[in-house]
């Protein structure tokens, strides 16, 4: 088991695959319980819930946002009219299995490993893991990284996933990004507290994968996160896109400001194009999702890995029937505060589009109504304290 101490951008080069017990590494959260605060109470506003006021698309579940989302006069987003123009290239370009099966034969069998697979805890980079052993017949290196928020059943998770699988695994802990995490609350910042934290692993994914040599990287990113070379990641903010581009240009603006002038963060990447890049020069991975390709729906899925791995639900995570880290409250909090919506709003409603999610479902896995003495148990982690 390796893990990292955080003094450089990225892991140290003497890191090696080991697995270890989950429990070493467990975040104290005993004390986080979700409730619904009322409408004029303290909690209801500095939870952003206010935000969620804001009217949303009757197709999918993006408010409002001008000048980048505006609805027309049935009340359906622009997001929601354009997919419906594209959708008869985009079933065109519909990824098959088969396609798969051929990158993953032709980059097989070159090295120790044939696929670094990242690990977060959740059901879809778990299954991912999953089918890359069983159905693909692949060797995994698996890779979990934690900012120090994650949570211990994320890492239980993980944990008994490896040793069912019976796969090298690599546990990757740090404080580095602490610093950044307080200086964005600190100054108000609309970044997305997601983004600089996916540029950060994201980074650390693409060393690890130059380190052993390892020619495909394998996220659990579904339909409605990432299916381009050119994001890389479900947080990866591609300005581009008008639902991240004021959250892109925040994320930039940040960290410029604050964290590029700071010598503990001078070389870190303001986007995920820059580390693409950066990656490129030190060695060529492909970035893929199984989710991508499978022919499987999430209820089979997780159905699957419930019962051959042990896998669990988190007892508490947003969205409702997933697995993020505790800092993610935060910086659900802080997006409704400053956008309205969360980058979780834009990937359920793309699945929403595809006709892989309902709007309802939708709408009651983003219900957001956490306390404020919530919030503040996590940031006291950052010496912050909302008022």
């Amino acid at each position: 088991m390796s893990q990292g101490t955080g003094q450089n951008f990225g892991p140290s080069r003497s890191a090696s695959p080991a697995v270890t017990s989950a429990s070493e590494f467990a975040t104290p959260l005993a004390t986080l319980h979700p409730t619904t605060p009322a409408p004029d109470s303290p909690d209801y506003k500095v939870a952003g819930v206010e935000g969620s006021h804001r009217p949303i698309c009757k197709s999918c579940v993006m408010p409002e946002a001008k000048p980048h989302i505006f609805f027309d006069h049935e009340g359906v987003c622009n997001l929601c009219r354009e997919y419906e123009q594209e959708k008869q290239v985009e079933a065109s370009s519909k990824l098959l299995e088969s396609d798969l099966l051929k990158i993953l034969a032709k980059h097989k069998g070159q090295g120790k490993y044939d696929v670094l697979a990242m690990c977060s805890g959740g059901k879809d980079s778990t299954s991912a893991l999953y089918y890359m052993v069983t159905r693909y017949k692949v060797r995994p290196l698996a890779f979990m990284f934690d900012n120090g928020f994650e949570t211990p059943e994320a890492i239980a998770n993980v944990k008994r996933a490896v040793d069912k699988l019976g796969v090298d695994f690599m546990f990757f802990k740090s404080g580095y990004m602490k610093e950044l995490f307080s200086t964005l609350l600190k100054t108000d910042s609309k970044a997305v507290v997601c983004h600089p934290c996916s540029l950060w692993y994201m980074d650390l994914a693409y060393d690890t994968a130059a380190r052993y040599e390892i020619p495909i990287i394998i996220a659990g990113w579904t339909k409605g996160q990432s299916t381009s070379q050119n994001v890389m990641s479900k947080c990866g903010c591609n300005t581009s896109q008008p639902e991240f581009k004021e959250m892109g240009e925040a994320t930039k603006q940040f960290i410029e400001t604050y964290i590029r002038p700071n010598p503990r963060y001078k070389d870190f990447p303001t986007s995920m194009e820059e580390v693409l890049k950066r990656a490129q020069k030190r060695h060529k991975s492909l970035v893929l999702s199984p989710h991508w390709f499978l022919p499987f729906d999430q209820e089979t899925y997780v159905e699957t890995i419930r019962r051959e791995l042990g896998w669990e639900y988190p007892k508490l995570s947003y969205p409702g029937r997933s697995t993020n880290c505790a800092l993610n409250f935060v910086s659900v909090a802080n997006s409704m505060k400053h956008f309205g919506y969360t980058h979780y709003h834009v990937e359920m409603s793309k699945l929403i589009r595809q006709g892989v999610l309902s709007r309802d479902e939708a709408l009651r896995d983003l219900d957001f109504n956490v306390k404020k003495s919530t919030l503040n148990e996590i940031a006291s982690q950052l010496n912050y304290e909302y008022k």
